[in-house]
């Protein structure tokens, strides 16, 4: 049989003995249909032999898994027109994933079949050649600047989906903001559609979610605040409808602080990473741009 994708990992000296089962969906946090396939199949071995859900593993054992791709739900996800010779910031990079810098300016992914120009073109671009693709994880706003997670295969997608729903993967942000802003806290207001503007989110707007930003203030003056800001939750525009309704919008952003015509200050500046399968912590930086740099300096907020 063809193989797609070959996965192989060996347990660590601390492992502690459990089943196959509980490894692969406690602990790895594999999705049931993958675990089946891999089940039904035989398509999972440990020290080169197929063993039952149910026998243990332990420290030091190999495990292999086998994927010839109707197993995942979006095989052909990496369908990107690949960019040549990209400009791509790899901020990490291992075999399942990569951390990339995306520049203010520049979509996350093409809206329709065949757009180019994206940050996941340039994925595409730059493991162009290679056996692995560009699976989109999770994306920032176009006027956004900062580190996207980007998948190579399609079976750590649902992995990495699981962590950040559940915090243990996250963003920091900086923001320069309106205003002084001195305080540090938590806003929790709910946003749902603007009813005047469906393009737009507003806090108690039309089908309110529950919402909820932390922030902490590293620098201001009566002009300007740089702000860091950490998701709870990850509602459409939340940062920037949090900010505006506490009267500090972002400068520069174009929806919810339209008078400002400064290009949007608001940067993903450290990336918590979770490793799928050794489930290790890395924190990734991304450098902030230098028209970012300059502000801070001409404000007076470096």
């Amino acid at each position: 049989m063809n193989y797609r994708w070959h996965l192989t990992e060996q347990l660590a000296k601390q492992q502690e003995e459990c089943s196959l089962r509980t490894l692969l969906h406690q602990q790895w946090l594999l999705p049931n249909r993958l675990i089946h396939y891999l089940r039904t199949r035989r398509q999972v071995l440990v020290n080169g032999h197929y063993i039952s859900m149910n026998e243990p593993v332990s420290a030091g054992d190999q495990v292999e898994m086998f994927f010839v791709g109707d197993e995942v739900r979006t095989p052909a996800a990496n369908d990107y027109v690949p960019t040549n010779k990209p400009d791509l910031a790899v901020l990490y990079e291992n075999r399942d994933l990569l951390v990339v810098n995306k520049p203010r300016g520049q979509k996350t992914h093409p809206n329709y079949r065949g757009e180019t120009g994206t940050l996941m073109n340039d994925v595409a671009g730059y493991l162009a050649g290679t056996s692995d693709g560009a699976y989109m994880v999770h994306r920032i706003d176009l006027q956004t600047s900062g580190a996207v997670i980007v998948a190579k295969n399609p079976i750590v997608v649902p992995v990495l989906n699981r962590l950040i729903s559940t915090g243990a993967i996250h963003r920091q942000y900086l923001a320069v903001v309106e205003g002084k802003l001195v305080d540090d806290g938590r806003w929790a207001w709910p946003i749902g559609k603007d009813p005047a503007n469906f393009h737009l989110h507003k806090v108690a707007g039309i089908n309110a979610q529950p919402a909820v930003t932390y922030y902490h203030s590293c620098a201001a003056n009566e002009d300007r605040s740089l702000v860091a800001l950490k998701l709870a939750t990850g509602r459409t525009h939340q940062l920037r409808v949090h900010l505006a309704h506490s009267g500090h919008p972002i400068v520069g952003d174009p929806l919810y602080n339209p008078s400002s015509n400064e290009g949007m200050l608001l940067h993903g500046q450290a990336q918590r990473l979770v490793i799928p399968f050794t489930m290790k912590t890395l924190n990734i930086k991304a450098p902030l741009p230098p028209y970012f740099l300059n502000y801070l300096v001409k404000y007076k907020l470096a």
